[in-house]
């Protein structure tokens, strides 16, 4: 059914634009624009969106044309793609549409830099994800829980795939979602924190999903724990370091991001939850040797997310406020320093216990 959405919308792209050169028109494609401009948050959904600003996109424009040439290139080889039901890398595209324009010196595009962009133009002018083009990237995440999904015909249990988890695709659309037998959602920033919550058999004891993001969470991970949530109505509690940055990956599966705002309704999960770690605990768990001196750049960083709607309740400002009073940060590791099964026997035990969350 996306499938034939997709071709649908890329169709009736190229068909405006053969129509305005039949007529005489100069053809243009509209873009919305990207910039913080146009960037919207909602209280009520508790998203970032677009707004209703536009750019037009001309051929017949020196300043336009290659962008305009380059657009229909990569839209072109995407309805290509959707047609043969077959997915392709950014990387591959880069370098499949990559010459010389005959006659000339001209590359159609000289680096991938030029190109990723244009993936992104077609996702707001179509209004579709970057995966309903069959455009995929580098795996990153990983999973397990007593949950089994059919993937291209194949039925995976995660609860069976050893130490390793399972590793998250960059495209989830297609995945279906056969059983699921957990009460909440983990999403852990730090693949190590990942592993020892995994080795414990943590989402065992607890009936979670647990989600490693290694880092900032990918398109596809977040795109699972959205779907997870949505279809199955599970709370989603998610753990990073005790510094800005962590902080702001949470900000990101909760409310998305200014560069991707445009797909915010399918990457965002307003309803997700900080569980840790926080300044408070640094100080709650005597983890104060354990501390990092935080740099100019992680306070710069505090006080922007200060000013981000959806830190602007209480408990938020008093963390954001205390690390930068302390000048003090803290990684997830810090609490082995309490024993190895501290994480996984006291400190996430005690607050799904008291429910003892930020949001």
């Amino acid at each position: 059914m996306m499938n034939k959405k997709t071709i649908e919308k890329l169709e009736k792209m190229g068909k405006k634009i053969i129509n305005d050169l039949k007529t005489g028109k100069n053809p243009h494609i509209d873009i919305p624009i990207r910039s913080f401009s146009n960037i919207i948050y909602s209280k009520s959904s508790g998203k970032l969106s677009l707004g209703d600003k536009y750019s037009k996109r001309y051929f017949l424009n020196v300043a336009h044309s290659k962008r305009f040439m380059q657009t229909l290139l990569v839209a072109s080889f995407c309805k290509g793609l959707v047609d043969e039901d077959i997915h392709a890398s950014i990387r591959d595209m880069y370098y499949n549409l990559k010459r010389t324009l005959p006659g000339t010196k001209e590359n159609t595009f000289d680096e991938q830099r030029e190109s990723d962009p244009i993936i992104v133009d077609l996702e707001v002018a179509l209004d579709v994800l970057r995966e309903d083009l069959h455009l995929t990237t580098d795996r990153k995440g990983i999973i397990v829980g007593n949950v089994v999904i059919k993937d291209r015909g194949d039925l995976i249990d995660w609860s069976k795939l050893g130490s390793g988890g399972w590793s998250i695709p960059s495209t989830v659309e297609e995945i279906e979602i056969k059983k699921v037998d957990a009460e909440f959602i983990l999403v852990i920033e730090k693949n190590a924190g990942f592993e020892r919550l995994h080795e414990d058999k943590f989402w065992k004891k607890h009936k979670a999903i647990l989600v490693g993001t290694g880092g900032q969470a990918s398109r596809g991970t977040r795109l699972l724990i959205h779907k997870l949530h949505d279809e199955f109505k599970l709370p989603v509690y998610v753990m990073t370091d005790s510094d800005s940055y962590g902080w702001y990956i949470y900000s990101v599966i909760k409310s998305g991001s200014m560069n991707l705002a445009h797909v915010s309704e399918s990457l965002s999960t307003p309803d997700a939850k900080f569980i840790g770690l926080t300044i408070s605990d640094i100080y709650k768990y005597g983890l104060e040797k354990m501390s990092i001196k935080a740099k100019d750049v992680d306070i710069k960083r505090a006080k922007e997310l200060m000013k981000y709607p959806w830190f602007q309740n209480e408990k938020w400002q008093r963390e954001l406020n205390l690390m930068i009073k302390k000048g003090i940060k803290a990684e997830i590791e810090a609490l082995s320093s309490r024993g190895l099964k501290f994480i996984t026997e006291t400190y996430l035990p005690e607050k799904l216990k008291k429910k003892d969350f930020l949001d």
